[in-house]
């Protein structure tokens, strides 16, 4: 006797694949939506930079471009072209300079402190690192007052716009997390090979651990690019003023050419775009290793 069964399509896997594609494009819908809102002032700011002064605030039609020319960028440089005024060149070469020695400092001196909280043994470690994690809950504004006082009289240097900026208990912290998670294995085998701490950090640590630094240099890059408040402090002279309170103060000129204060900030943005365009593929690469760890 021969029995034959009936089976029925089963229709839950097709179900649950639609579910999927549903909540991947609203996922993609809603970070869409939240990079156009990130996007539109950046987006407003260019344009606005090219168009005349007086069509700027101009409500949601300043996000036409119209009537583009670069008469703005010229009136900026035409506007900061004398010592009483300063040079726009000037301020965008401190900044540069500046936060070349914060970033590239804070890479070395930040990175092999926290080596040594990781990885090392000595005697302190751990009441010294949970003085570095203490030190991340203050803001720098709570330090600024103290700092100009005992760095008064090395206002008006560049020198001092970056020394306070180097050492950075934020980025020890974030360096110390990629360096606890390295294999033991793989120092062993450098000290097997008769390299010291220095020669394994230099050459063994920092190559399989790119992303965390290229998300430190990202983020002290932002910090200090856009530092405001310390040059307000320390810089009075114009020959030494960054870009921040040079665009501050290039603001506050009357009658307000607003299409040179938009042109000035586009050209104070380019350099970020494209630290961040270079660095983004360590920077993505940390995010989501931090992604996977959590």
């Amino acid at each position: 006797m021969t029995i034959s069964r009936t089976t029925t399509p089963t229709t839950g896997g097709g179900s649950m694949k639609r579910t999927r594609r549903w909540q991947t494009a609203l996922h993609y819908l809603i970070l869409t939506v939240v990079a156009l809102f990130f996007f539109l002032p950046v987006y407003y700011l260019i344009v606005g930079s090219f168009r005349p002064s007086r069509q700027v605030l101009s409500g949601l039609s300043g996000f036409v471009p119209t009537n583009l020319s670069l008469d703005n960028y010229v009136g900026v440089f035409e506007h900061l072209n004398s010592d009483a005024t300063g040079y726009f060149s000037q301020f965008a070469v401190v900044s540069i300079v500046v936060t070349t020695v914060v970033v590239a400092g804070s890479l070395i001196v930040n990175s092999m402190a926290a080596y040594s909280f990781a990885r090392m043994k000595w005697r302190g470690k751990k009441v010294l690192f949970l003085l570095v994690i203490i030190l991340t809950i203050i803001p720098f504004e709570a330090v600024a007052l103290p700092l100009y006082y005992m760095f008064s009289g090395q206002r008006d240097t560049i020198v001092i716009q970056a020394i306070p900026f180097i050492a950075n208990a934020f980025s020890i912290f974030l360096f110390y997390t990629f360096f606890l998670d390295v294999p033991g294995e793989i120092e062993e085998a450098a000290r097997l090979d008769g390299a010291g701490p220095f020669r394994t950090f230099f050459q063994v640590i920092i190559p399989i651990t790119k992303p965390a630094f290229a998300t430190v240099a990202i983020l002290t890059f932002l910090a200090q690019w856009g530092s405001y408040l310390w040059p307000v402090l320390m810089v009075s002279d114009a020959t030494v003023r960054p870009l921040p309170l040079a665009i501050s103060i290039f603001q506050n000129q009357q009658p307000p050419e607003w299409g040179q204060v938009l042109a000035f900030g586009t050209m104070f943005i380019v350099p970020v775009l494209a630290v961040f365009l270079i660095f983004q593929r360590w920077f993505v690469a940390s995010i989501s290793s931090s992604a996977i760890k959590g």
